[in-house]
């Protein structure tokens, strides 16, 4: 009994350490392969706690959630024989959780390395022998980043379809010091430049703004002119106007007394001819006869009453025309 006691101590320590190496856990995001012998095993495992043969069996887990791998310090030279770096370039990728087994099969657990770190270094060292320092230090830098994503993915589809390349980030290169020193003082006279424009647009904004407030004073004025001239106008045609209605009207009144005497002349004219009858004359003679009071004496008496008759004739035929004259 005594000796059964340590032999049941030493199973359960056994079993203890089994158990501690068969037991493991799968974080979520991850999907477990399975080694035995060193051949990969077509058994695979999601997130959880997992059991498997210990010491015979490993295992290796491997993403499928978006991740970043950064490919450091890579070297690249120009088509002019310029050495320059490339001091990080992110690469966000994705595995589809159906093609983990076969990735694996092909190209391992550190699948990245092959098809990500190498096709980077291989895809920029080809850019940067074609364009020179120029062109991808600044002319061209910013089509880098989706010249690369869409290398690395025409390759990934045919090598390595499930893996995806969300983006690619790349990194200013470092280039030489003097030649960096040239493209900052470049960029300072460009900058220069650039203000010296603006500042150009803007004094020639402000000389049009300027303008077009003189044109429009300019207007505003001409208006205010056109108006007082066109009132002035209007009052001289208004006085034209009162002046020929007054014209008018006086050569009216004239007219109207003018026929007016002329049909009253016309009317005593007319009376007094039908007044010029014989019987009228003989009153008239006799009254001019009977206005005379002079006494007449003598043998020529009927002689003169005679030169007295003719006499009044004629005053009475001159009586007669003062008023018809009249």
């Amino acid at each position: 009994m005594a000796n059964i006691v340590p032999l049941l101590a030493a199973v359960v320590a056994l079993s203890s350490i089994m158990l501690n190496f068969a037991l493991h856990k799968i974080e979520e995001g991850h999907i477990a392969v399975y080694y035995r012998g060193g051949a990969l095993l077509t058994t695979t495992a999601g997130p959880g706690y997992h059991v498997m043969f210990p010491f015979l069996t490993s295992y290796r887990t491997v993403q499928i959630t978006l991740q970043s791998d950064e490919v450091k310090n890579v070297p690249c030279g120009t088509s002019g024989g310029v050495m320059i770096y490339f001091d990080r370039i992110e690469v966000v990728n994705i595995l589809a959780a159906q093609e983990v087994f076969n990735m694996v099969k092909n190209y391992t657990a550190d699948y990245d390395k092959t098809l990500i770190f190498n096709k980077v270094h291989h895809e920029l060292n080809q850019f940067c022998s074609a364009h020179n320092l120029q062109e991808v230090y600044i002319k061209l830098f910013d089509q880098i980043d989706e010249n690369l994503k869409k290398a690395l993915q025409a390759d990934l589809t045919v090598m390595a379809p499930g893996l995806y390349i969300q983006a690619v980030r790349v990194t200013k290169p470092k280039i030489p010091e003097s030649i960096r020193k040239n493209y900052e003082l470049m960029e300072n006279e460009k900058t220069k430049l650039l203000i010296a424009e603006q500042h150009q647009k803007v004094v020639e904004k402000e000389a049009e703004t300027e303008r077009k407030k003189a044109v429009i004073e300019a207007e505003k004025l001409a208006q205010v002119a056109r108006i007082s001239y066109d009132q002035k106008i209007m009052e001289k045609e208004s006085q034209k106007q009162i002046s020929e209605i007054e014209d008018a009207t006086h050569l009216a009144k004239e007219k109207a007394m003018a026929d007016a005497e002329f049909y009253k002349a016309d009317k005593e004219a007319d009376a007094n001819t039908r007044k010029l009858t014989p019987q009228y004359l003989e009153l008239l003679r006799h009254q001019a006869i009977a206005s005379n009071n002079k006494i007449y004496f003598g043998s020529d008496i009927p002689s003169m009453f005679v030169a007295d008759e003719s006499s009044a004739l004629k005053a009475t035929q001159k009586l007669a025309q003062e008023k018809q004259k009249k």
